[in-house]
């Protein structure tokens, strides 16, 4: 054996699970799916009452219902895929190299979110404020975080998430190479392989450490100080991982799918009855507190069995290459990054129309995904210097 390819056995993860090397177009297929979801919810924010950084002058109630769904699992379910993903980035990498990959990747894009893209949601949302973008840009630098400030993140959150994620986790990584790790994979393969397991064991821990959490980290902010949040998306991105770690424990998903949309389906039930007494459409004999107890509680369990489910039935049916799909997931990364700040331009403009809540709808998310489209092909594409601050590899002249 060389010394190459006993490298590569030993700081390899190929030899314990599906094959890093190998391609999954069902992970590509429901990125993409995800990240679409992510423009028509955002696009949604518009409408629904609920607070958001600018809204329309008429709300629509009827929103609530499909939006209070994909809500609990759309961010989770990107998660799990990336965590599925990190797996297969390790196979060829050694952890530094999979460190400076994650940092050139995530913390550029972020640093160059922070400053580039999310200021101009800031600005929309104070616009009457300022008389002109540059005399507000220039409150960014006072480095006071939002709301007060004009200092945030925004939906770029969800990368600095994955970024700490992918560096905390390390260690982890490294016992999972090690060979003290064998009775621990074997002993997660058999407990989850098994419908129930794979059901009830991951969603019973991430709401025990809800439990724990959240009566200290009660608010969604999506911050450093939310540790309720960050310790329950990082448990989606944990088990994204794991689950890939076996051939025969991703299969088993697949392999399942009935019974788990049996489940995802039976979960909507209560989900959607706590909802509607919240909604006072229907009254339970329960207190406020007990009915936010149990809508949390059947959230967390019906989040963790439609992510089960929709990557069941993504094994079944998308597992297909297609010429398209590495164009598109190529794409993909810049097209999160810019999606949301050029909903809420665009959607600023189209809201001051006279328009029903539909037409303004539809208006406002077609011509998001065209001028995302374009912008990434014009000018993020073909330029390295864009690429870069983008998270994307770089074009390579033969």
């Amino acid at each position: 054996m060389t010394k190459s390819s006993e490298f590569t056995r030993r700081h390899s993860f190929a030899p314990m699970a599906i094959g890093a090397s190998k391609r999954r177009h069902d992970l590509d297929w429901l990125r993409i799916m995800a990240i679409l979801i992510l423009l028509f919810f955002h696009t949604g924010m518009w409408f629904v009452p609920w607070d958001w950084h600018v809204k329309n002058n008429e709300l629509s109630d009827s929103f609530r219902y499909w939006m209070v769904w994909l809500h609990q699992w759309r961010m989770p379910l990107l998660l799990f895929i990336s965590g599925a993903g990190t797996y297969m980035a390790l196979g060829k990498r050694t952890l530094g190299q999979y460190a400076g990959e994650r940092f050139k990747r995530l913390f550029i894009p972020l640093v160059f979110g922070i400053f580039v893209i999310v200021p101009p949601q800031i600005y929309y949302e104070h616009i009457r404020e300022y008389d002109s973008y540059w005399s507000f840009y220039k409150t960014v630098f006072d480095f006071i975080p939002y709301p007060k400030g004009s200092f945030s993140w925004h939906h770029l959150w969800f990368i600095l998430y994955l970024l700490l994620y992918s560096l905390l986790l390390i260690p982890f990584f490294s016992y999972l190479r090690g060979e003290k790790s064998q009775h621990f994979r074997a002993t997660v393969s058999r407990w989850l392989a098994h419908p129930a397991g794979m059901l009830l064991i991951p969603s019973i821990f991430i709401i025990f450490t809800q439990a724990v959490l959240r009566p200290f980290f009660p608010d969604e902010t999506h911050d450093l100080t939310d540790l309720a949040f960050f310790v329950m998306y990082m448990l989606y991105f944990l088990f994204g991982f794991l689950f890939y770690t076996d051939r025969s424990l991703w299969l088993s998903i697949g392999k399942n799918r009935k019974l788990l949309l049996i489940a995802m389906l039976v979960s909507l039930v209560p989900f959607y009855g706590f909802y509607f007494h919240f909604r006072q459409m229907i009254t339970l004999p329960l207190s406020g507190d007990a009915v936010d107890t149990l809508f949390d509680i059947t959230g967390m369990f019906m989040t963790w069995f439609t992510i089960l489910t929709v990557i069941a039935y993504g094994q079944r049916y998308l597992n297909k290459p297609h010429p398209w799909i590495s164009k598109l997931n190529e794409g993909l990364y810049p097209f999160y990054i810019l999606h949301q700040t050029v909903i809420i331009a665009i959607g600023y403009y189209i809201c001051q129309l006279t328009w029903s809540i539909a037409a303004k709808f539809w208006s406002i998310a077609l011509l998001s995904l065209l001028v995302c489209i374009v912008i990434y092909m014009i000018l993020i594409r073909p330029f390295n210097a864009l690429r870069w601050v983008f998270g994307m590899k770089p074009i390579v002249n033969k």
